[in-house]
């Protein structure tokens, strides 16, 4: 029993982490005060480069970095359309959910002799899992210790991004002035604050954010990239940022609620005599999303200036 419950943990942590990258791009960008709801197509374009960088160089790292940074200049084109031109952010952030799938399939095609998959990378090229060896070494196998501890090295990577990300947001001066510009951009400015730079930066961090979100999924959870591959978890992360309040101890808690569904259905359909239709396990984690949105999307409070575009010489914005 005890064991169920530490692979139910293990999955959920492994599912999690992906989630947790992206929601902090998310928040990232929200704080400043730019909406990204195009962290579906970041993170797509960073699965695909991390898998495909994955599977040409056989290093990891390289590929997790390759992903972000790709990624990184979906939301630097987010910030273009947002920031300098006072786009509607939405809009824009939906355009990047078409670009980034069109771009990964573009070059799957180009680089995989006409596939929309990757080919699978090779063990050694997968994402490492930190204390296997010491977990073997101590005859930990197959115990609740190891279901939970052996996890990939980007499981622990998100955990430290959710401190860091709260360490800047709330004990740091760059912090706070990225949540003042969030709140009220025109007194942020007058402050001497440079809004258009601050949401430049944040913006373009929360692509990298996401494309090392979509990284996860293809050099860890699995070990290449396919069409199907993120199919929502952009969405589901955006899901978990309104959950968490735009908090990153409440996404964090969020990340690992949609998580343990996953856990839930990976569980159910392959470890009981429980008989459940695998269309209906593989809904479990959207149904939780919405429910989640349902509950919470009037309790949750966006930073006020969320969304609005700031231009310097309009009298009527905040």
């Amino acid at each position: 029993m005890l064991t169920n419950i530490g692979f139910i943990i293990g999955i959920a942590l492994m599912y999690a982490a992906p989630l947790m990258f992206t929601a902090m791009g998310g928040v990232i960008s929200e704080k400043s005060g730019v909406i990204n709801i195009g962290l579906e197509g970041m993170m797509y374009l960073g699965a695909f480069i991390g898998a495909a960088v994955g599977y040409y160089s056989g290093n990891p790292w390289i590929a997790f970095l390759a992903a972000g940074f790709a990624s990184g200049l979906l939301g630097l084109l987010h910030a273009v359309a947002s920031v300098s031109f006072a786009g509607n952010q939405t809009i824009s952030g939906f355009a990047i959910n078409f670009i980034g799938p069109g771009i990964a399939l573009f070059l799957s095609r180009l680089m995989f002799n006409g596939a929309t998959m990757t080919k699978p990378i090779p063990m050694e090229g997968k994402m490492p899992k930190p204390f296997n060896g010491i977990l073997r070494s101590l005859s930990l196998e197959n115990t609740f210790a190891a279901q939970v501890l052996n996890q990939y090295a980007t499981v622990y990577l998100a955990f430290i991004l959710i401190f860091i990300v709260w360490f800047i947001f709330y004990k740091t001066r760059f912090g706070l002035r990225i949540r003042a510009v969030g709140e009220h951009p025109r007194a942020a400015d007058t402050l001497g604050i440079n809004v258009f730079a601050l949401r430049y930066i944040c913006v373009t961090l929360s692509g990298v954010f996401a494309g090392f979100g979509g990284a996860s999924m293809s050099l860890a959870v699995v070990s290449l990239f396919s069409p199907t591959l993120i199919s929502g978890q952009g969405y589901i992360a955006l899901a978990a940022m309104i959950f968490g309040n735009w908090r990153p101890r409440g996404i964090m808690w969020g990340c690992l609620l949609f998580g343990a569904a996953e856990g839930l259905a990976v569980y159910m359909g392959g470890r009981t005599n429980v008989v459940v239709p695998t269309q209906v396990l593989s809904m479990l984690p959207y149904i939780i999303t919405l429910l989640v949105l349902v509950l919470f999307i009037r309790k949750s409070n966006a930073p006020a200036a969320d969304g609005v575009p700031y231009e310097k010489s309009s009298s009527n914005l905040i």
